[in-house]
This record gives C-alpha cells, sequence and structure tokens, in this order.
C-alpha cells in the first residue's frame, strides 16, 4: 500500500515518532519523511538505527510537509503547533497526532489555525510498550494496531480519506469517532488498566526481590506499570473527567470481593470470578 501524502513530517523522535519513520520507510513507494528532534543526541541516535533525514530545525522539517504527525507529549502539542506555523508550516498541509487523549488536541490546536488553510484531524494508533524512547523503535509496531480517527472540527473528506489511508498502509486497522467518546473509551481499556497494572506493582512488590518467586501472573498484569511514568502521569491527568468515574467504579468492584472474603461466601466470590473470565475470554479474538 502508499500513502497520498508525499511529504511527511514527523515532529518528535520517541518510539511512535521513530517506529512510523521506519514503517513508511519500508512501504512499497515511500514518501519523502522527515524527522524532527529537539536534540542534536537524539538525531545522532536515529541515525546509528539507520532513520535518514532527521533534524533539530523546524523551519527544514515542516518545509513543504504535506501532512505533519506531532509526536510529542499532548502538553507539548500546541506550543509545538505554534512554533511550526511561525517556522513556515505551509498552507494546505493536514496536521493530526498520535496522542493517548483527544479533546485537548482540539481544543487547544484547532483555534491556532483559523485563518489558514491548515487542518487538524486527531489520531490515536492504540500501539506501544512499557518501554520507550529510540532504542524500543520498530518498524512493525504498527501491524494490526487498532487506529482511532477524531474529526471533530469537520476536516474535508478528501483528508479523512487520506489521513485514514495512511494509517492502514502501515499495517492499522481504523475507526472514527469523536473525541469525547475516544477519551471516554479509552480511559476504560487503556488508561484504567494502567492505573490498576501500577496499583498491583506498588502492593505486590513492596519488596521488589520477591518477584522471584512469582510466575507469568505477576509479569503480565504488572508489565504496563513499567511504562514512563512523566508520560503516563501527564496522560491520566489530561484525561481525569472520564477516568475518576472508572476508578470509582473499580474501587466499588474490589468492595465487593473484600466484603464477599470477609463473609467467607465461596460462591459468591466464584460468580465474581466467573463474570471476569467471561468478560475476558472473548479478548484473544479481537486484538
Amino acid at each position: 500500500m502508499k500513502t497520498e501524502f508525499p511529504h511527511i513530517t514527523i515532529l518528535g523522535a520517541g518510539l511512535l515518532g521513530g517506529s512510523l519513520a521506519l514503517a513508511l520507510a519500508e512501504l512499497e513507494n515511500p514518501p519523502q519523511v522527515r524527522l524532527w528532534a529537539r536534540k542534536q543526541e537524539t538525531v545522532d541516535d536515529a541515525a546509528k538505527l539507520g532513520i535518514s533525514n532527521v533534524t533539530t530545525d523546524l523551519a527544514e522539517a515542516v518545509k513543504d510537509a504535506s501532512l505533519v504527525i506531532l509526536a510529542v507529549p499532548v502538553g507539548a502539542m500546541a506550543p509545538l503547533v505554534t512554533a511550526a506555523l511561525e517556522a513556515g508550516l505551509p498552507d494546505g498541509c493536514l496536521i493530526t497526532d498520535v496522542g493517548s487523549v483527544k479533546r485537548v488536541p482540539h481544543r487547544k490546536i484547532s483555534p491556532l489555525l483559523k485563518g489558514r488553510e491548515i487542518r487538524f484531524i486527531g489520531s490515536h494508533p492504540m500501539a506501544g510498550s512499557e518501554r520507550n524512547g529510540l532504542s524500543a523503535v520498530t518498524s512493525r509496531l504498527f501491524q494490526n494496531a487498532a487506529c482511532i480517527l477524531t474529526n471533530d472540527d469537520g476536516g474535508p473528506v478528501a483528508q479523512t480519506e487520506a489521513l485514514e489511508q495512511f494509517w492502514k498502509a502501515i499495517g492499522c486497522r481504523t475507526s472514527w469517532m469523536s473525541a469525547a467518546i475516544h477519551d471516554e473509551l479509552v480511559a476504560r481499556i487503556s488508561h484504567l488498566p494502567h492505573i490498576i497494572a501500577a496499583s498491583a506493582a506498588r502492593v505486590c512488590l513492596k519488596d521488589p526481590s520477591e518477584g522471584k518467586f512469582g510466575g507469568g501472573g505477576l509479569r503480565d498484569t504488572t508489565r504496563v506499570a513499567a511504562g514512563n511514568p512523566t508520560m503516563w502521569a501527564e496522560i491520566v491527568i489530561e484525561n481525569r473527567e472520564a477516568l475518576t468515574e472508572l476508578l470509582r467504579e473499580s474501587i466499588d468492584d474490589l468492595r465487593e470481593i473484600l466484603a464477599t472474603l470477609e463473609d467467607a461466601n465461596q460462591e459468591k466470590a466464584r460468580k465474581w470470578l466467573v463474570t471476569a473470565k467471561q468478560r475476558r475470554d472473548p479478548l484473544n479474538s479481537l486484538l
């Protein structure tokens, strides 16, 4: 497959930005890709991984761009768009992102584009790792990953279709929804599971040396807790509106099993676990 964007600029050279650059380079008809990083050290590291056209010069990075991908933390996106506009971001290009929340980017980026022939359409490829940075990049990161697209600002059909085709070209399964629905969904299927994994690590591994007696269950349950704490702190705060209600629901569920244990009610405990199993079993065929 190919992409309809001939000149693609990726702003941010972390796990997602670097993996995007590698994935695009492997397309049958690869577009011209520029990868921008803040630090020369990152540019040098990218070159060692075989990623070409990496620069710290923002004006050089956005020159002639038809698609700009914001691969930086959500809080850094709007200031970076402002800087890109000042650096000569051309009219006619499309801006998207890879952020884990969508209401904030739509609210903060779209006003910056008023009076310009530049649109923002949100993207969230559900791809990542507990590892981060260029050392973890892989061209296969997006294979069969779900990618949620948000068009709250009414981008034209030609651009929505081109952006959807872009993500499909690197292996994603695409879906469209509003930013609000997106944030509620990912709070449930991504952000709450991360908090629960982190809580399990905090409670179960107060003495980390005891982990040597654990098995696959301990490893799998706590795996994502090894993710970047700074990045995840931003994510959970940015999506706190949707997440707090789910967290209360989760606490109520834990209180239910706590009461069951205090009552020594084995049948009620079994039913609680049966419900969990019934909801978990279909997941293997969905991912």
